[in-house]
């Protein structure tokens, strides 16, 4: 019976964790191109506006403050399973990747959507 509560911590086998570690993956596949789009919208936002452009300024300033706002959720959420874990808490290691990734699957994706509209 202990082997099957240790092992149940490390293999998803509930339908539950089974959804969780299958949205985890779709979001780890849809983070790359979503990420290589964002880059290369910037890139090409940087080639077309020179950097006094109020456009680039106002980009920039949204960016770095976009960045700062979603390493503090991540930060808080690392912080948070960290503090569960020294508690003695058993947070599956699939639902403590969802919430880290979560905030910066969001932005990422909101991040594209934006840029790709403006372009």
């Amino acid at each position: 019976m202990f082997v099957i509560n240790r092992l149940s911590a490390i293999i998803p086998m509930t339908p539950d964790a089974r959804s969780d570690v299958w949205k985890l993956s779709c979001m780890l596949l849809d983070a790359g191109p979503v990420a290589l789009s964002t880059i290369n919208l910037r890139i090409g936002m940087l080639a077309t506006h020179a950097p006094s452009n109020p456009k680039m300024i106002l980009e920039n300033r949204r960016m770095v403050t976009e960045k700062l706002a979603v390493l503090w959720d991540t930060g808080l959420e690392v912080q948070m399973a960290w503090l569960d874990m020294l508690s003695g808490g058993h947070t599956p290691w699939w639902t403590t990747s969802l919430r880290i990734l979560e905030p910066l699957h969001k932005r990422a994706i909101d991040n594209s959507k934006r840029l790709s509209s403006e372009s």
